[in-house]
């Protein structure tokens, strides 16, 4: 099994790490607090993209499917919202340096196209649209040819996840009303993504024929093992996502109604004595 590492990522990924310790610093000496459950998201994150972006699965995602869909997972649909929980306010607003912050708050026509991104139903569509399109054969081929149409192609993943995350994450803690439409807004976002592992499930012919050839590739795999195995890679996530966020948004659901119903009997008790 071969093994590869990119430099230039490992020093982003350094980057980032230190930008985040960086912050935390910040925050402590300012008597905020960020919970050990928030950081270790964000280790969490940092570990999936490391692993997705370096090892056997960037060393083989040029010869295999499976691998190239495998990292694109890692990355985007598990790394991202691990990512976005560790940013929560306070970090997100120390994450990064003092002037980039004032250089990006001054361009009101990125904060407006943010602001219009990230709501439900414009975030939705964004995300199936992005994975849809760098799935298509020009797309996906080419940046299996070109190493920066691919890294490209690595940071719509990860952005288009951040978006499609956001709402239901809450990173600047705007609570949205209500927990249970996030149930139907992941599940309608998983479910686009489980069509397209089931065509490559499913699809009799050799899909990016272009890229991977039609023979015998790595790891003892054939070309239509190796799509398979790409496509019940994507399905199997998307039954997990989808299992895991309905259990969990019912469980807050009911834990905010319970402190609802908790704050209306105080409000409702008759004062005691003075």
């Amino acid at each position: 099994m071969r093994f590869a590492f990119d430099p230039v990522v490992l020093l982003l990924i350094a980057l980032a790490c230190w930008l985040y310790v960086r912050a935390l610093g910040i925050v402590r000496r300012r008597g905020l607090r960020v919970g050990r459950g928030q950081q270790a998201c964000w280790w969490i994150g940092i570990a999936f993209v490391t692993v997705a972006l370096n090892g056997p699965l960037d060393a083989y995602d040029g010869e295999l499917m499976s691998a190239h869909m495998a990292q694109h997972l890692l990355l985007g649909d598990i790394a991202a919202p691990f990512l976005l929980a560790g940013m929560r306010a306070p970090m997100l607003l120390f994450f990064l340096p003092r002037p980039a912050l004032v250089l990006l708050a001054r361009r009101r026509w990125l904060r407006t196209i943010f602001r219009t991104l990230r709501q439900p139903l414009v975030a939705l569509p964004v995300y199936v649209l992005t994975i849809y399109a760098w799935h298509a054969s020009v797309l996906f081929e080419g940046a299996l040819a070109h190493p920066l149409l691919h890294a490209l192609q690595h940071e719509f993943f990860l952005a288009a996840n951040l978006l499609l995350w956001w709402p239901v994450l809450e990173p600047q803690r705007r609570r949205m009303p209500g927990h249970l439409w996030k149930i139907g807004y992941i599940f309608a976002a998983r479910m686009s993504t489980m069509f397209l592992g089931m065509i490559f499930v499913f699809t009799r012919g050799v899909l990016y024929e272009g890229a991977y050839g039609d023979g015998p590739r790595p790891l003892g795999f054939s070309p239509r093992s190796d799509q398979g195995t790409a496509g019940g890679l994507m399905m199997t996530l998307d039954i997990i996502v989808i299992v895991t966020s309905l259990a969990w948004f019912f469980y807050h659901a009911s834990q905010q109604e319970d402190r609802d119903q908790a704050a209306a009997a105080r409000a409702a008790s008759p004062a005691g004595p003075i």
